[in-house]
């Protein structure tokens, strides 16, 4: 299902994109489209294939087929290294903290790929909780310091699209909250966002629009506005 968006309008335009893991075919044509500075969601239920949509974009399945444009670039054949260096920050579920490194530190060791990254003292300026620990070990931080540190170490390379699997997962709602004040404040910096969230609650706080997959394919899509007058279909997608 295309959005009204087009390969000449989008930053992202993902056309067919099947996936697998192994044999397990678990991408079956996934259509998407993302317009520079929007945040978009992707939602479904747990297998929905949300995260295996992220880690296709980076080339991080095992075989994929299909089509994925990032400004005008067919990247498809491309390495995740490549991909990755291409401008496409990617911050997995799992965060990837470096725990013998401090907050700092593992701000500092992802290489930057292109001008246009928050320097260090904007990050701080944007994560207080940051600065406040920046000598602080990977292992000594809580679950939302790492989401942070996460999502600010990609900050710091330039890459202009930037994709967030689950950053809300198992945290407090106070942190929650600080979550999605700073995807909104990343937003108005003109940084892109694709964001997995189970929670539609929480995505109508950061997005613009929002995908909605069932078993590896992507099954309707909303507009932000039009949440309101959607939830008995979303209700019966998302078994909330």
């Amino acid at each position: 299902m295309l959005d009204a968006a087009t390969k000449t309008d989008s930053m992202l335009a993902v056309r067919g994109l099947n996936a697998w893991y192994g044999e397990s075919h678990v991408l079956h044509g996934v259509d998407i489209d993302i317009r520079p500075g929007e945040v978009v969601t992707l939602l479904g239920r747990n297998g929905a294939g949300k995260t295996s949509t992220l880690r296709s974009i980076m080339g991080l399945t095992g075989r994929r087929t299909g089509s994925v444009i990032f400004e005008g670039r067919e990247t498809i054949r491309m390495s995740p290294d490549g991909i990755g260096r291409a401008g496409i920050g990617y911050c997995p579920e799992e965060r990837g903290i470096f725990a013998s490194l401090d907050v700092t530190e593992n701000l500092m060791l992802p290489p930057k790929v292109r001008d246009g990254g928050l320097d260090l003292p904007t990050i701080y300026a944007l994560f207080p909780n940051l600065k406040e620990r920046a000598r602080s070990q990977g292992t000594k931080l809580s679950g939302g310091e790492q989401q942070m540190l996460a999502i600010a170490r990609i900050l710091r390379t330039g890459a202009p699209l930037l994709l967030l699997d689950e950053p809300t997962e198992g945290l407090a709602p106070v942190i929650v909250q600080q979550i999605g004040a700073m995807i909104r404040e990343i937003k108005a910096r003109g940084f892109t966002v694709l964001l997995v969230e189970q929670n539609f609650r929480f995505a109508q706080t950061v997005a613009d629009r929002h995908y909605v997959m069932e078993h590896g394919r992507v099954v309707d899509s909303v507009a932000n506005h039009e949440m309101a007058g959607s939830m008995e279909r979303l209700h019966a997608y998302l078994g909330v």
